[in-house]
């Protein structure tokens, strides 16, 4: 199991928990928000079609070879159109800076992101890079180069 070293950013809330898996079963940990001091009694409000880097108050350090896959609460989509503008976003081994979610609003109503909420969930995943080769022809498929759709309906 693949340790994940964190640390607090300075001005962070300590109450507000760690990553954390919320069953048994589940793939990915919860990130939750970590709003500046004066934002957190009144949470940050997400207009309709409004994205923003929401702070999660955390640096982490991921083992070489892994990556940290940031993805959307299934629930906050279905519920309010809230999900991330760049999902899957990739936190790389090497990167030590702040940890944010960008958060995008596609409600129709304005949405409140409480301090401490679960915003995101973290997937763990091992990394396997390529060697990219410049080649003169590739090999033929029986799809070929159908593209979008070829294969049926959407």
């Amino acid at each position: 199991m693949p340790q994940i070293k964190v640390l607090r950013e300075e001005g962070a809330d300590a109450a507000v928990a760690l990553p954390s898996y919320e069953t048994a079963g589940a793939a990915g940990a919860d990130l939750r928000a970590n709003l500046p001091e004066a934002d957190r009694a009144a949470g940050w409000v997400l207009a309709p079609m409004e994205r923003r880097i929401v702070p999660t108050g955390l640096r982490v350090e991921i083992p070489d070879g892994f990556e940290m896959q940031i993805r959307p609460r299934s629930g906050l989509a279905a519920k309010h159109g809230v999900t991330l503008a760049n999902a899957p976003g990739t936190i790389d081994s090497d990167y030590r800076g702040p940890l944010g979610v960008i958060l995008i609003n596609l409600g129709a109503e304005p949405f409140t992101v409480g301090h401490g909420e679960r915003i995101a969930q973290a997937v763990i995943a091992p990394v396997v890079q390529a060697d990219y080769v410049q080649v003169d022809a590739l090999g033929d498929t029986s799809r070929g180069a159908g593209g979008f759709g070829s294969t049926g309906r959407g």
